[in-house]
């Protein structure tokens, strides 16, 4: 994809046997920390340029079919050009990508919060240029063990990285000489949990000593359009702990990460520069193909960031705002809503903030 030399998966041994107690599994590509296979070549003084954009759920079979017009093939128009121009485009996976499985919970009332994309449907992925999507979300594990298995055997067919599960501790790409290491959280089963510090800080440890840039993909905090704002506390839903989500992006730049990029409460919420790093706190919904979609929870934003390769931290980047309506997918923001609304989001909720947004989406530090 793009000019992406080559991908080299992770299997965190180590960390997987301290932290969690145990070993993980993987792909034949996945290579263990300290192996040849994950040599760097020199690190090259340069920049390097990432688009991160929040969930994807690119349609379902599940309980009954409901996909967008002709297929899903026009999901990405208005965005795709900005996707794939940047060095490494990076999203969230919200549900399976399976052609069959049996769901994990029953179905309720009003239908079903499953979600199981036809594996066909990574096309659409890699035609728009998607180069890494987390896997640690709250659907993730919809199909249980055979849909998070059918899921990571179609993005390694496709080439697209992945992380985030028991399986799948962090993936390494080169790009231009630049080793960029990735790694997710959730707060669900079947996920690595970001409120497990221990396992965090040692990932994280494990990709810097491979990676000369580390990105972190979360999915956390309450949800719906009353969750807009960023607390600077715990949060629940559902009685279940969605993180200290201020606090876990914090530390993660203090660990050694460079980018930390977030969604899951189903709108966007604040972004700023920390220790000269970005931080996304909410991505928001990007493309969910008619869930979701009314008010704020349809506001699609698109941030294309330029960071240092040496350093990982944020030179300068423009913002993009989009909006689903139905199962359309992201359609280009003609009146400017979804940046303004991150506009007054950022100012709102980061003292001292040192990332300016203008009225015009670009980013700047102060």
């Amino acid at each position: 994809m793009k000019h992406v030399c080559k991908s080299i998966c992770l299997l965190l041994l180590a960390v997987a046997a301290i932290a969690c107690g145990g070993n993980g599994n993987g792909a034949a590509s996945i290579a263990q920390v300290g192996d040849s296979a994950a040599v760097a070549k020199p690190r090259q003084a340069d920049t390097l340029s990432f688009a991160v954009v929040g969930d994807i759920m690119m349609g379902s079979t599940y309980p009954v079919k409901k996909f967008a017009a002709n297929d899903g093939a026009e999901l990405f128009r208005d965005c795709d050009s900005l996707l794939r121009s940047v060095d490494l485009a990076c999203g969230n996976l919200e549900g399976v990508l399976a052609n069959s499985g049996k769901a994990r919970k029953p179905l309720g009332a009003k239908g079903s919060f499953s979600f199981l994309m036809p594996t066909r449907y990574v096309n659409h992925l890699v035609k728009a240029g998607f180069d890494f999507v987390g896997v640690a979300n709250n659907h993730a594990f919809d199909f249980s063990e055979p849909g998070v298995k059918s899921t990571m055997a179609t993005l390694d067919s496709a080439g697209i990285a992945y992380a985030g599960n028991p399986h799948a501790h962090g993936v390494v790409k080169e790009v231009r000489g630049t080793r960029v290491g990735f790694c997710a959280f959730g707060h669900s089963r079947g996920t690595l949990l970001h409120t497990d510090a221990k396992l965090v800080h040692g990932i994280i440890d494990s990709l810097k000593r491979e990676a000369d840039i580390v990105v972190v993909c979360f999915h956390g905090g309450a949800e719906g359009t009353s969750a807009r704002h960023l607390p600077d506390k715990t949060e629940y839903a559902w009685g279940e702990n969605r993180g200290h989500l201020r606090k876990f992006a914090h530390d993660c730049i203090d660990w050694g990460a460079d980018l930390v990029y977030g969604h899951g409460p189903h709108v966007p919420r604040a972004m700023e520069v920390y220790k000269g790093h970005f931080i996304a706190y909410s991505m928001g919904n990007f493309a969910t193909t008619g869930m979701s979609t009314a008010a704020q929870t349809g506001y699609a934003p698109l941030a294309v960031l330029r960071v240092l390769s040496t350093t990982g931290e944020l030179i300068d980047g423009q913002l993009y705002g989009f909006i689903q309506k139905g199962t359309s997918g992201p359609r280009t923001d003609t009146r400017g809503v979804v940046i303004n609304d991150l506009r007054t989001l950022s100012a709102q909720d980061i003292t001292n903030n040192e990332l300016n947004i203008d009225e015009k989406g670009r980013l700047t530090r102060k």
